[in-house]
């Protein structure tokens, strides 16, 4: 995949997975195409551990993996940044 098809993935599998996480109104396009390359990764990973194939392309398997990756980040973040913002006005 070219980059320009990675910055287009990303973006729309970030952005969409920043709607579902419930981040949306706090990222930002180049956020979101981060989010979602990174999550392209992670969510080729996991799909190859259990005998999948991961990124092969710009279609619609690519599309759900990056985005697979990119809730599983933001949730991970979501569950990190969650718990020190709520410990932070505790005090």
């Amino acid at each position: 995949m070219s980059v320009i098809g990675w910055i287009i993935l990303g973006g729309l599998a970030g952005w969409i997975a920043s709607m579902i996480t419930g981040r949306d109104a706090k990222m930002g396009v180049g956020m979101n195409i981060v989010v979602g390359i990174v999550g392209a990764f992670i969510g080729g990973w996991i799909v190859n551990i259990f005998g999948g194939i991961g990124i092969n392309g710009f279609n619609i398997w690519s599309f759900l993996v990056a985005l697979l990756g990119a809730v599983i980040l933001l949730s991970i973040v979501n569950a990190l940044t969650g718990r020190r913002h709520h410990n932070q006005y505790q005090s």
